[in-house]
């Protein structure tokens, strides 16, 4: 990411990052836009989806420090 990008994701929470990647995602799939309108929304919804999954890394670190433990997801598999 970008320091603009960094700058304007640094204090937004993950529910208002997720919310406004999903109006993006609903936005482009109803609705025909100006090429350039499309690839700018295209855009921000990456650097979003970026930006929620570095925030989702983060919080299962920070879950393993706590528990001292690999997280299971639902198949039981460990994830390391």
């Amino acid at each position: 990411m970008t320091n603009q990008t960094e700058k304007s994701l640094e204090n937004i929470p993950y529910e208002q990052a997720l919310a406004e990647l999903e109006q993006i995602v609903s936005d482009l799939e109803s609705s025909e836009r100006p090429l350039e309108e499309a690839l700018a929304l295209y855009e921000r919804g990456q650097v979003l989806a970026r930006y929620c999954s570095i925030l989702l890394d983060q919080a299962e670190l920070r879950i393993e420090q706590i528990s001292g433990d690999q997280i299971l997801p639902v198949d039981g598999e460990a994830i390391s």
